[in-house]
């Protein structure tokens, strides 16, 4: 089941507070930047946030659950109207992700 554009809808809404969150497709699904760095995914209409110490903190009862079938365990952000919480998730968050790597230049 692929996530549908009403899910995407909402979840931009509810991150309205934050000007630099943006939504990549990718396979039927969505990659979540956060000021460019990648700090989860949408998939299946879930949010999942990497699993850096900021948000286990933040979420210490949320499920690890895997975005596909044989993927590394995320959080599953379940309480996405409260938008107090999710801005304060994407902000510490951000400190403990990396850069993205440098793209390698096309001979």
């Amino acid at each position: 089941m692929s996530t549908n554009k009403e899910f995407i809808v909402y979840l931009q809404e509810q991150l309205r507070e934050l000007s630099d969150v943006t939504f990549r497709p990718m396979m039927g699904e969505y990659l979540v930047y956060y000021r460019g760095k990648l700090i989860g995914d949408v998939c299946d209409n879930r949010f999942l946030v990497k699993p850096v110490t900021a948000a286990k903190n933040l979420l210490p009862l949320a499920e690890m659950q895997p975005p596909y079938s044989g993927a590394k365990p995320m959080i599953y952000v379940e309480d996405i109207e409260n938008t107090q919480l999710l801005t304060k998730l994407f902000n510490e968050m951000y400190e403990e992700l990396p850069l993205p790597k440098p793209k390698k230049k096309k001979v």
